[in-house]
């Protein structure tokens, strides 16, 4: 049957509006009730139904400026009589290959010098061309014995996330396996199968023990604690024995202080970009994350807790970078 026009003047709603996701089908509903309980779904799926659009309100920030699509045509055009935005364009393709050192304590001998491959924020969809731009940064890391990913895997805040999807199938056959992810603000839980059927092992608040050599460490994952505030660090802790090393992936920075009380020793996220459109020198404009400047960008510390946070392989908003150039980072576990 097709669907009935709506009459003039009627106050009734189309049964979809472009802004929202499709209707969840019962496949990919069954599987993730398989991997999440079901008050987190339904938690998360009736707070992407009414807030995944918001430009104001929600989450951890009064203002999420990604969600302001009005204003999205007025920065190109600025970039463009300012002369930036040819260059800022080219820059967004330059990813660079970073190198950090983690120096935590308690770390077993046998994971000295074990490397994760640090991916945030591809923002895969927003052009045609960012999955070439990661596949050739990629080809450029070297040796890595893991890979995590930190989220935002999608350009648009809302909507469909196939693109998505098609243009992360093209660049995980150049990522050594295993690969552990998480989600982002961008993200919607229904992305989980996709992305788990590309060999990406999803982190829903839940930890997995990392073995080598008869030791272990372990690597915990939240959902995203920005936006849709879905995170439950208790519930991703809670089966890691208190004397082990934890790594916690973390969409946004900030969760630092939950994470350094929490008893985690390391903490990855991405989420600001580093301002992605930066002053010389790197000064960002804007961060969006409601944490101080210095979590905000590269290494940082806070009580007993070593954390990084990436600028991000992708571009928001704009695909274009000024003073603050995408990147990858290997980071190499050292004994304190």
């Amino acid at each position: 049957m097709l669907p009935q026009p709506i009459a003039p003047g009627s106050t009734a709603r189309p049964p979809h509006p472009p802004h929202r996701c499709p209707p969840l089908d019962p496949q990919t509903q069954a599987r993730l009730r398989q991997r999440v309980q079901p008050c987190h779904l339904s938690q998360r799926l009736g707070i992407e139904q009414d807030c995944e659009a918001r430009v104001f309100g929600q989450g951890r920030t009064w203002f999420h400026i990604e969600n302001w699509y009005s204003v999205h045509g007025l920065m190109r055009h600025a970039l463009r009589l300012l002369g930036l935005h040819r260059r800022g364009r080219a820059n967004a393709r330059r990813i660079v290959v970073r190198h950090h050192d983690f120096h935590l304590p308690r770390l077993p001998p046998a994971f000295e010098g074990y490397t994760l491959l640090h991916i945030s924020d591809p923002h895969l969809d927003l052009r045609g061309d960012f999955p070439d731009a990661l596949i050739d940064a990629l080809g450029r890391a070297g040796r890595y014995d893991l890979c995590v990913l930190t989220g935002d895997y999608r350009a648009r805040t809302f909507g469909p996330y196939q693109d998505a999807l098609a243009a992360m199938a093209r660049v995980v056959p150049h990522i050594h396996s295993p690969i552990y992810g998480i989600l982002g603000n961008h993200d919607t839980i229904r992305m989980v199968p996709g992305l788990e059927d590309l060999g990406i092992r999803l982190l829903l608040n839940e930890a997995v023990a990392l073995r080598r050599d008869g030791a272990a460490i372990y690597l915990a994952g939240i959902d995203d604690p920005h936006y849709y505030r879905a995170d439950n660090l208790e519930k991703a802790v809670e089966g890691i024995p208190e004397d082990a090393v934890s790594i916690l992936l973390s969409h946004s920075p900030e969760m630092y202080r939950h994470a350094a009380y929490a008893g985690c020793g390391a903490m990855l996220s991405g989420h600001t970009h580093g301002g992605q459109i930066c002053l010389p020198g790197g000064i960002a404009l804007l961060l969006n994350a409601n944490a101080p400047r210095r979590f905000c960008h590269g290494p940082w510390r806070y009580q007993d807790l070593r954390g990084y946070t990436s600028a991000g392989s992708g571009a928001s908003i704009v695909d274009v970078r000024l003073n603050c150039p995408p990147e990858i980072t290997l980071h190499r576990l050292r004994r304190a």
